[in-house]
This record gives structure tokens, C-alpha cells and sequence, in this order.
């Protein structure tokens, strides 16, 4: 059974709980690492300059405590994997791993959650957070 390294463990532990018991049961049955959990002011505009993401400190849900989102890619074939079929793939499992628990979760690859990932020009494929 999968299970997620040190680093891994650190990041989640800085995601809300409900994030934590999410991807503590992911990783039982679908391999995976935690990229991101809370993000520093530092951290935030640099993605933001990288075009990682559309907002910067201290707008994104990555910047509360306990973050509001993640992000996590899986492994494939042992490999962290950002291919677009794998993380689409991996964020169907997540997706409804979080409805079975009615947990409210958006994924950066469908930003308005109506299962069309096509009319999406900004894709974070490995991002999930919480909606409010």
C-alpha cells in the first residue's frame, strides 16, 4: 500500500484537516506525492511570476492557515507524473473520493466544476482546494 514520504506528510499537515484525511485515504489506493500545501508570501508571487498561478499574496487559498488547497500529482509507473491524460486520470479518483465524503472540492483543471475541462485556457492540473 502507497504512502506518502516525510516531505509529503509535512506538506499535508499544513492543509486543512479535511484536506488531510482526503488524500491520507488517495494515497492508500492511488500513489501520489503533496507538491504544495501553505504558501508564503515569498512562495505565492513567485509562482504568480512563473504563471503557476493566477493570484497573488494573499489571495489564493494556498496563503491561509491551514491552507485551503494543494497540490498533488500522481506517481506513474514510479515517476512523479504532470502528463495531462495521468493528472485528469488521477483527479477523477480524487473528485469522487471527495463526493463519497461530500467534501466541496474544486480542481484546477475544471475552475468552474461543470465537467468540461476543454474551455479551460489556465489549467493547474495537480491544484485542489477547498470551495467555501
Amino acid at each position: 500500500m502507497p504512502k506518502f514520504s516525510s516531505r509529503s506528510a509535512k506538506f499535508l499537515e499544513e492543509c486543512e484537516p479535511i484536506l488531510q484525511d482526503l488524500f491520507n485515504e488517495v494515497v492508500q489506493t492511488f500513489d501520489c506525492t503533496i507538491l504544495c500545501g501553505h504558501r508564503g508570501q515569498k512562495a505565492q508571487n513567485e509562482a504568480y511570476k512563473l504563471g503557476l498561478s493566477k493570484l497573488q499574496w494573499p489571495n489564493s487559498k494556498h496563503n491561509r492557515k491551514p491552507s485551503q488547497a494543494i497540490d498533488v500529482a500522481p506517481f506513474v509507473n514510479g515517476k512523479v507524473c504532470y502528463e495531462k491524460a495521468a493528472c485528469c486520470y488521477f483527479a477523477g479518483y480524487v473528485m469522487s473520493i471527495a463526493h463519497k465524503y461530500a467534501i466541496k472540492l474544486r480542481w484546477g483543471g475544471d475552475w468552474d466544476s461543470d465537467h468540461n475541462i476543454i474551455e479551460h485556457t489556465f489549467q493547474d492540473l495537480v491544484h485542489f482546494e477547498l470551495v467555501e
